[in-house]
């Protein structure tokens, strides 16, 4: 009867906790929402409103027709787009060099990779950029694709590397003896076990790109994203914060990660926690 008691604890503290865990996570996004269906006179009302009286559009509205979203999202999605796939093929295949095959050079190569995130995006800006326009690249999606890229690799390689070590060698060997080449063994045999990882980098990327900030701003004057755009909200002076248009922003930044984070949801956890440690 104590354990049964017990047990009945354990799984009402565990729901609680979960209620607790959801709340602090789920009432400031239902908060964001309604801010951006309210009218701009109802947002600082006491007591707070959290059913809206007069639901309106006017935010959405002006985010169209006058700070212009749709061009930004679309430039957004396609600099995410291609940085994801560019970054996701590049870091695999540096993860499966640098596991399974061993030599001073690699080791001194990865350490040099590993390392570069440590190194301050603005220290490095003004050299990188002088180098881009002479490539030409300043203000051009090739050039902000290839700088997402190389923010993005040194985390990707860590996590793959480090959940590739958990997959035994054996596998590969088998493979191998039925006939299969490199490219093959990595392409059908390795990188479907490699899934969760795979997937968990592609969703923290994702966010990444999403919420990245310096590098348009500094690399691109032309070409405007979706975190530039918020610096570029109307607004009656300088002391003004528009609410309303801040909350419509980011619910159009959480939209498409609610449906990444939906898509590969069932594999986050196991790469997460395959991924951050070494086996």
């Amino acid at each position: 009867m104590n354990r049964k008691r017990r047990k009945t604890a354990v799984a009402a503290a565990q729901w609680v906790m979960t209620g607790i865990v959801a709340a602090t996570i789920l009432v400031p996004l239902y908060w964001i929402f309604i801010s951006s269906i309210k009218p701009s006179t109802e947002l600082l009302t006491n007591p707070i409103q959290w059913i809206p009286k007069h639901v309106t559009l006017d935010s959405y509205r002006t985010l169209i027709n006058t700070v212009g979203i749709l061009p930004q999202i679309g430039n957004t999605l396609l600099i995410t787009a291609m940085t994801l796939l560019v970054s996701t093929v590049i870091c695999i295949m540096a993860a499966y060099a640098f596991e399974r095959y061993q030599g001073k050079g690699l080791t001194i190569a990865y350490g040099m990779i590993v390392f570069s995130a440590l190194i301050p995006g603005i220290v490095t800006a003004r050299p990188l950029y002088d180098y881009l326009r002479k490539l030409g690249l300043v203000d051009t999606y090739g050039g902000l694709i290839l700088l997402y890229t190389s923010a993005l690799i040194p985390f990707s390689i860590l996590i793959l590397r480090n959940y590739l070590g958990g997959i035994p060698v054996a596998i590969e060997e088998a493979a191998e003896i039925d006939g299969a080449g490199h490219f093959q063994k990595l392409l059908y045999v390795t990188l479907p076990l490699m899934r969760p990882a795979v997937a968990t980098v592609c969703i923290i990327n994702f966010i990444t790109c999403l919420n990245e900030f310096f590098i348009p701003l500094f690399f691109s004057q032309k070409i405007k994203v979706l975190t530039i755009g918020i610096s570029t909200l109307p607004r009656a002076n300088a002391y003004d914060v528009p609410w309303d248009l801040l909350s419509a922003m980011g619910c159009v930044i959480l939209v498409p990660i609610i449906i990444f984070v939906m898509i590969f949801e069932e594999n986050i956890m196991d790469g997460i926690m395959a991924g951050g440690v070494k086996a």
